[in-house]
């Protein structure tokens, strides 16, 4: 496994569900808990092996027939490390809640609206969480 999943899956063994790597470049995956999201953007951020400093973009998938039917996920770079991460987490239709990483990257500020536009998926703490 990749060393950065296994640590990722180390220091979050309760909120990582899974994690793998996929496609032609090797791009990593991680599956985590909506509830851990902002904690685990904070080390991915902070974290000099990790260093993802660029949110390239947040995208959202509606699995109609799932119980947690919304899945977010977040495009992440790092420039100084040259590595790519998909962090994804799903929420059910019921309270599609999770919390904002705005606070981590202030590019996510737009694209968590234009998520909660299209989907209804509302990220706590938002600055300006609207349509």
């Amino acid at each position: 496994m990749n060393p950065l999943l296994t640590k990722l899956k180390d220091r979050f063994p309760d909120a990582v569900l899974a994690v793998r790597e996929e496609g032609p470049y090797k791009d990593l995956v991680a599956q985590v808990k909506p509830a851990a999201v902002l904690e685990i953007a904070r080390f991915l951020h902070d974290d000099p092996e990790m260093a993802f400093d660029m949110l390239s973009d947040i995208l959202s998938v509606d699995y109609p027939e799932d119980e947690d039917r919304f899945e977010v996920i977040y495009q992440l770079k790092s420039l100084p490390r040259n590595h790519r991460l998909r962090l994804k987490a799903r929420v059910p239709e019921d309270n599609p809640t999770m919390p904002t990483v705005t606070t981590v990257w202030k590019g996510a500020n737009f694209l968590e609206r234009e998520v909660y536009d299209l989907m209804g998926v509302k990220f706590a703490g938002h600055p300006d969480l609207r349509r």
